[in-house]
């Protein structure tokens, strides 16, 4: 896809989203604590967006331990953090134009984990600029992990980010190669290092509490067609399983995935079972280098 310049609505509009996040992770993280449930935080984090006048570009997720993406709290769940190592990763928008962010929250007793990735980030966005192939960003993140003893998730990457829309290219590897693309001036890319003790692959779980539409489709469940009418005004953007109301939700979910009305997104985790840390910073990239949207959630900013 062929980039120009931002227009100032939308730069205004991804920097409103940038502070917004900037403002939720900075408070929330320190909610993450053992004895507090998940499902407090990720509401509360919501909340504040919503209340902000801002949108979720996805629910936030918190990713525990092994898990490495796609984990949010269920309806009514119980469940409370641990002595554990937790992902922290929001995504607001404001008129469409996204921010995405994540830090990490250690009470593990392994603070070079989550210094691995946020070094990573750290050395990523000093490398990106118009020009600089995403290869080149890349083989930045998986010295800097493999600098400190651990492994780069060689299946997960940066991504672009465009109107209501969380995921697209160019895809920023966080690993080197040599074949890739030039970021261009006119992009908003997602950088987001993950690093691991285990041996840098994730794969899909059985938990699953995030969808997004794909597509209207003709079904005859009545709970279903009303369920599908409410997922339609989330903007084509990621949902959770507990933002909608009504009886059998769940019931609704699994005939519009049968239906190809919507997909799913399972929880990714680590293949060994090792812990996983992630940091990761929104990007403009400009005409003579890059502006950071979400700067000040890290401890290099």
């Amino acid at each position: 896809m062929t980039h120009g310049p931002l227009d100032d609505d939308a730069v205004e509009s991804y920097r409103t989203a940038g502070a917004v996040l900037t403002e939720a992770v900075t408070e929330a993280r320190s909610m993450v604590e053992p004895g507090r449930r998940q499902l407090a935080v990720a509401e509360w984090v919501e909340d504040f967006v919503r209340e902000s006048d801002a949108g979720l570009a996805f629910p936030v997720n918190l990713s525990v331990d092994a898990e490495a993406s796609h984990a949010t709290p269920a309806r009514d769940d119980e469940t409370e953090f641990g002595e554990e190592m937790v992902c922290l990763d929001v995504g607001v928008h404001v008129d469409g134009y996204i921010a995405d962010a994540a830090v990490t929250v250690d009470h593990t007793d392994t603070p070079e984990l989550v210094e691995a990735a946020e070094m990573a980030l750290e050395a990523a966005v000093d490398e990106a600029g118009p020009g600089v192939k995403v290869g080149v960003v890349g083989q930045a993140i998986e010295d800097v992990i493999r600098g400190y003893g651990y492994t780069p998730v060689l299946n997960l990457s940066g991504h672009g980010v465009e109107r209501y829309d969380a995921h697209t290219g160019p895809t920023v590897p966080n690993r080197g190669v040599e074949r890739s693309v030039e970021l261009a001036p006119g992009q908003a890319v997602a950088i987001e290092p993950f690093a691991t003790d285990g041996r840098g692959k994730v794969g899909e779980g059985t938990d699953e509490e995030i969808y997004e539409f794909e597509q209207s489709r003709s079904v005859r469940d009545r709970r279903a067609r009303e369920t599908l009418e409410a997922i339609e005004a989330f903007d084509d953007l990621p949902f959770a399983a507990r933002w909608l109301d009504g009886d059998r939700v769940t019931m609704s979910l699994r005939r519009l995935k049968q239906a190809n009305a919507i997909k799913g997104y399972p929880v990714l985790k680590e293949a060994d079972g090792a812990l996983v840390s992630q940091a990761e910073h929104t990007l403009l990239i400009t005409d003579d280098g890059v502006e950071v949207t979400t700067a000040g959630i890290h401890s290099f900013d």
